[in-house]
């Protein structure tokens, strides 16, 4: 007989709780939910109060018969599934599925695994919270809801296969509202007018001052203009204005932060984040990572107090309590922080190391002191023109918190460095070094960043801790949002400099609409979108969503009744759907774009059932319509005549080498070359495949097979052995046999790798 018996999450949590409790205690865990919905039909009984139909899927079959045993055979049983809504669903189902008493089962809560949380979680059992149940319950149903009576009408009006969330739609609808904001802007240059000026010419670097000049000019020649005033002004010292300043750190870690700054500073994904940060808190290392609560316990501040004066010394420590502002914070933990104050540093993972030092720095820095800053700005008149100059320069005089740890900004603006101004007083001469006019360029607004768009979603009160990450994930998975890099195009920039009494011409280059991990809608996206918001207005609009949310937070404190709201949302939205089916209405985004010069033919861009594609002709006359696949860069709403145009141009022959064709092409996975029944890839960036060259087609093959035969360790004819990414590999037929642990690949024969094919159970996949 087991004594007590403790079910968690994650293995890895079961591990870490099994360190801390006795002899008498056994940890298993869940792996994650034993129940969902029904998959056939709604699995939900709307005429019976929304009642849903729960099963356990076939995959957690053996997982429950396992914890069914484990039951039996124990006197107590503790439920130690995570303290949030869904870790409460989570206990619910596992006291239904192990027929325990809601009454007297041990519900046990804590917001990090340390040894003095764990024994107060299991001095202070309570029961089930039925509140936090039935929230999750309502999120689960009213999605299923949407899910499964939309995507019907996605399959008839717009293309089969497609489907439809809450939360993710309205993600869908700011990413493409933020594209057609960027395809609708219209870039302006004007001319900015920088000067570095001295306080006495005889004087080192140190002496100079760099200024901005207060007025733009739209054209060059009003900018050459100016320069021609400058040659003969005299300038001096308007005002100086010092003013001493403070800045304040930002507050520990809620989800939504960590996964904004550890994208900035870390460069990892929303999903990256989120898995990295839950091996932390399963290790026992930070507190539970699905919070938007900004405070601290008493015991974390006072352990941060007694770190920061050690490490530090007094004057940089300042004790805080944050307050939470995000919209419609519910959690009641912590926010995320080190489970033990005193340890810089973990073991683990590089990622988990990296994300361990950005949270205890964040913690740190948010008890520490003020920075004390002063800033200096000064004014330079000129003799001859009302346009002024203007200098700003910031001295860090206390860093405070700024010694540890600093906030970084979604979108870092280079014009913002800080300098030291040199002493300068009111009515002094200076004197001009240079003075830059230089072409600049209005910029479209940004495209989000998983990061950006978690915070606009967090603004927007719309989702919530734990939907954040697996929203984004989700419409990326379903082909409507792509994350991209784009290598933007080149420029050239007009600078006029003023040196000397002489005004000079030059220009220079600089790489414009360059995009790193950005988040581009696809055309089916686009399309979904509209359609959805022609349709289904409610369910993409940013309040209603947010409303919703709302409305299950108060169903989580018991303030609404869950089943009423499934109605009152439910009885409206089953009407809209029924209305939309009985529309003849259908979204193909088709665009016609013009007539085909030699032809005259007809033009036009549509969604194909197998993507975006531009099309000649139309369908019904003798000749058949000719199609083309839209590579990724082109939207169906954007593509040009001649765009669409050369599409039509590809496939094309090179010509041929060693009497055999070569054709270059484009697919899937970009241009490409086909040769001899083989395809090669063609250098992206570089390599263009409407204008290629036979000779350069030949050298990209010859490339490729070189870089090919360097891989192949050992050539049995049908079997090869191959230098993989991850080390040495059999391949045979197209598939990929990993070698037994301890194998040396030199003594390998051909006999030996028919050996290791035959006893392997199923094959690699691809390297």
């Amino acid at each position: 007989m087991i004594e007590n018996l403790v079910i968690v999450e994650s293995p890895a949590k079961a591990k870490t709780i099994e360190k801390f409790l006795g002899k008498d205690f056994r940890v298993i865990s869940s792996f994650g939910h034993i129940r969902d919905l029904a998959k056939k039909n709604l699995g939900i009984d709307i005429n019976n109060n929304f009642t849903p139909d729960y099963e356990i899927p076939k995959e957690k079959l053996k997982v429950v018969a396992e914890l069914r045993k484990a039951a039996a055979e124990s006197k107590y049983i503790w439920i130690a599934s995570d303290e949030d809504r869904e870790g409460e669903a989570i206990a619910w189902h596992l006291a239904a599925v192990l027929k325990l008493d809601l009454s007297s089962a041990r519900r046990i809560v804590f917001h990090e695994i340390t040894k003095e949380a764990i024994s107060n979680a299991i001095q202070n059992p309570r029961k089930v919270d039925m509140n936090l149940v039935n929230s999750q319950q309502a999120r689960r149903i009213l999605d299923r809801l949407v899910g499964f009576e939309i995507s019907p009408v996605l399959w008839k009006k717009v293309q089969p296969a497609l489907s439809a969330g809450r939360v993710q739609s309205v993600a869908v609808r700011l990413i493409v509202e933020r594209e057609r904001e960027i395809i609708s802007f219209r870039t302006e240059s004007f001319f900015k007018v920088n000067a570095i000026f001295n306080i006495d010419p005889s004087k080192d670097e140190n002496s100079k001052i760099r200024a901005e000049a207060s007025k733009k000019f739209p054209a060059e020649k009003e900018a050459l203009k100016f320069l021609e005033v400058c040659k003969d002004s005299v300038y001096s010292v308007a005002d100086v204005n010092v003013k001493p300043g403070t800045k304040s750190p930002a507050p520990p870690f809620t989800t939504s932060t960590l996964q904004q700054e550890a994208y900035r500073k870390l460069g990892f994904s929303v999903a990256q984040a989120m898995a990295v940060a839950q091996k932390l808190y399963e290790a026992g290392k930070i507190t539970y990572m699905r919070t938007d609560s900004t405070s601290l316990s008493k015991l974390a501040l006072a352990r941060s107090r007694e770190v920061i004066i050690s490490e530090f010394g007094e004057k940089y420590s300042k004790t805080r309590q944050f307050k939470t502002k995000s919209k419609g914070a519910q959690e009641a933990h912590e926010a995320i922080r080190p489970a033990y104050m005193d340890a810089h540093e973990v073991s683990g993972t590089q990622n988990e190391k990296k994300l361990y030092e950005l949270i205890w720095k964040r913690t740190i820095a948010s008890q520490m002191s003020d920075a004390l800053v002063e800033k200096t700005t000064i004014s330079i008149s000129m003799s001859n023109s009302p346009v002024t100059f203007s200098s700003v320069g910031e001295v860090v005089k206390f860093d405070g918190f700024m010694k540890v740890y600093s906030e970084s900004a979604d979108y870092e603006n280079g014009d913002d460095e800080k300098y030291i101004i040199p002493p300068v007083n009111k009515g002094m001469r200076l004197f001009y070094t240079t003075i830059s006019a230089t072409r600049k360029f209005t910029n479209p607004p940004p495209r989000y960043t998983e990061a950006s768009l978690v915070k606009k979603l967090e603004e927007l009160g719309i989702g919530r801790p734990s939907t954040y990450a697996p929203t984004i994930s989700t419409i990326q998975n379903r082909g409507y949002v792509s994350r991209e890099d784009r290598q933007g195009e080149k420029r050239q920039i007009t600078v006029l400099t003023l040196t000397k009494g002489n005004v000079a011409t030059s220009s220079r280059t600089e790489i414009t609409g360059k995009e790193k991990s950005k988040l581009f809608p696809q055309d089916i996206g686009m399309i979904v979108n509209d359609f959805l918001i022609e349709n289904f207005s409610e369910i993409v609009d940013y309040n209603f969503t947010a409303e919703v949310e709302e409305q299950f937070d108060k169903i989580a404190v018991g303030k609404l009744d869950w089943t009423g709201m499934l109605n009152d949302f439910y009885s409206s939205f089953h009407k809209t759907v029924t209305e939309t089916l009985e529309k003849r209405n259908r979204k193909t985004g088709v665009r016609i774009l013009g007539n085909q010069p030699d032809t005259g033919e007809q033009v036009s861009v549509k969604m194909g059932r197998f993507g975006p594609v531009a099309q000649i002709g139309e369908t019904g006359n003798d000749k058949k319509p000719r199609f083309a696949s839209l590579p990724k860069n082109l939207l169906l709403e954007t593509i040009t005549l001649d765009e669409a145009l050369n599409l039509f141009r590809l496939p094309r022959s090179l010509g041929e080498y060693e009497e055999e064709e070569m054709i270059v092409g484009t697919g899937k996975f970009g241009p490409y070359i086909k040769y001899k029944g083989k395809f090669y890839s063609l250098k992206k960036g570089s390599d263009d495949p409407y204008t290629l060259t036979l000779e350069r087609g030949v050298e990209i093959i010859k490339e490729k097979v070189e870089n090919d035969s360097r891989k192949i360790l050992k050539d049995f004819g049908d079997i090869k052995l191959i230098k993989g990414r991850y080390g040495p590999y059999l391949t045979k037929e197209k598939q990929n046999y990993r070698l037994p642990k301890g194998t040396d690949p030199e003594k390998l024969t051909k006999e030996d790798c028919i050996g290791i094919i035959g006893r392997s159970v199923k094959p690699e996949k691809s390297t």
